[in-house]
C-alpha cells in the first residue's frame, strides 16, 4: 500500500501503554484506573498486593519536552523542600529516572510517563468558598515568592503564558476564534477586547515583581485540604506568566458568576498575608480574568473531544461575550 497505518491513540491503546509502563517502577500486576483526561491521561494505580495507591501520568506527546517535564518536577520538589508547599513528588523508576519513555506495538512513537506519590486531601467544598479562596490566595503567594528566588536548572524549559502565547499565531491552546459558537459578530466584539488587553498588558509590563514562574491552573480543583493543611497538585501548565494570571485561574469556568468579585476579595486577603499586592496590580485583575477566560475558550475549541469541553462548552461563548462587554466598558 505504501502507507503506514496510523497510530492507535484510542483509550484502549493508552490503557495498554499504562500497563506497559508499570513494570518500570516494579508495579507488575497493579491495576490502573483512568481518573482524568485533559492534556494528559492520569491513572490511579493500585499495587497488586494492595497498599497505598500512586498516580501515573501519561504525557501527551506534543505538549511538553522532556526538559520541560523535568523542570516542572524540579520546581515541585523545591516548593516542598524550601517553601513549605506540599506537592505530589515524582517517584523515580527502577533505573533512577523520574521520566520513563514508554513505547508499545499500538503506539510505537511512545509517550513520556511519570509516577507520582498519592497525597491525602479533598478539594474544598463548594458551598462555602470564602475561606477556601483565602487559603488559595495564601498558598499562591507562597509559590510566587519562592518562584522569584528559585534558581532554575540549566535545562529549564516551560510554556509561556504571555500575550503572544495566549492570543498570537502560536497560542498554546489554539486560536480563540475557533472557540465554541464564535459567530462573526462575537468575533468582532472579542477582538476589540483582545486589542484592549494587548495595550494594557504592554503598559503593565513584565517586571520581576509581576511576572515569573506561575502554576497557571491555580483553582480549587487543584487544591487539597487535609486536616487544615493545604496541598497543591497538577503543575502540568506551570510556566512563565504574570503572577495575577494565577488569581484569574482561581475562577476558571465561572468567571462571569455574580459572586466572583467577593471571591477575589477573599483571594486578595489571603494573598496579602504572605506577599505585597500593590494597588496598581490589583486594579488590573479583570484583564487577567478575561485573558484566562479567553484562553479556556480557545482550549474548548482545540480540545472539543474532552468531557470538560463537552460539559462547559455550550453557553461558554455567551458568558465570554458578556465578560468582554463589561471589560470594554470598565477598562476601555
Amino acid at each position: 500500500m505504501g502507507m503506514e497505518l496510523a497510530e492507535d491513540t484510542s483509550l484502549r491503546a493508552i490503557d495498554g501503554l499504562a500497563m506497559a509502563a508499570l513494570p518500570r517502577w516494579g508495579l507488575e500486576g497493579a491495576s490502573a484506573t483512568l481518573i482524568n483526561h485533559s492534556e494528559n491521561w492520569t491513572y490511579r494505580v493500585t499495587p497488586a498486593g494492595g497498599g497505598r495507591p500512586v498516580i501515573l501520568r501519561i504525557h501527551r506527546s506534543d505538549y511538553h519536552t522532556t526538559d520541560g517535564i523535568r523542570s516542572e518536577l524540579d520546581w515541585m520538589r523545591a516548593l516542598q523542600a524550601e517553601a513549605a508547599v506540599k506537592t505530589p513528588q515524582a517517584i523515580p523508576g527502577l533505573d533512577g529516572a523520574d521520566i520513563q519513555f514508554v513505547e508499545t506495538k499500538q503506539i510505537p512513537s511512545g509517550h513520556n510517563c511519570v509516577l507520582f506519590e498519592f497525597i491525602d486531601g479533598a478539594e474544598p467544598a463548594q458551598d462555602e468558598l470564602m475561606a477556601p479562596f483565602r487559603q488559595l490566595g495564601e498558598v499562591t503567594a507562597r509559590c510566587h515568592t519562592h518562584s522569584q528566588t528559585w534558581e532554575r536548572p540549566p535545562y529549564f524549559e516551560r510554556l509561556c503564558w504571555d500575550f503572544e502565547h495566549s492570543f498570537g499565531a502560536t497560542a498554546n491552546w489554539g486560536q480563540w476564534k475557533d472557540g465554541p459558537d464564535c459567530t462573526p459578530e462575537r468575533q468582532r466584539l472579542l477582538q476589540r477586547a483582545v486589542d484592549l488587553m494587548e495595550r494594557r498588558l504592554a503598559r503593565f509590563g513584565k517586571g520581576s515583581d509581576r511576572y515569573g514562574l506561575i502554576h497557571a491552573d491555580f483553582r480549587l480543583a487543584n487544591l487539597l485540604v487535609h486536616e487544615g493543611d493545604v496541598r497543591v497538585i497538577d503543575f502540568d501548565d506551570c510556566g512563565l506568566g504574570w503572577f495575577l494570571y494565577d488569581a484569574a485561574t482561581a475562577v476558571s469556568f465561572f468567571e462571569d458568576r455574580a459572586d466572583v468579585p467577593d471571591l477575589m476579595e477573599a483571594w486578595k486577603e489571603g494573598y496579602r498575608r504572605q506577599r505585597v499586592l500593590p494597588k496598581e496590580d490589583e486594579d488590573e485583575l479583570w484583564t487577567f480574568i478575561l485573558m484566562r477566560r479567553m484562553t479556556l475558550f480557545a482550549w474548548m475549541g482545540s480540545h472539543s473531544e474532552t468531557d470538560l469541553a463537552r460539559t462547559e462548552g455550550p453557553g461558554y461563548s455567551t458568558g465570554t461575550c458578556e465578560l468582554a462587554e463589561r471589560y470594554l466598558s470598565q477598562y476601555g
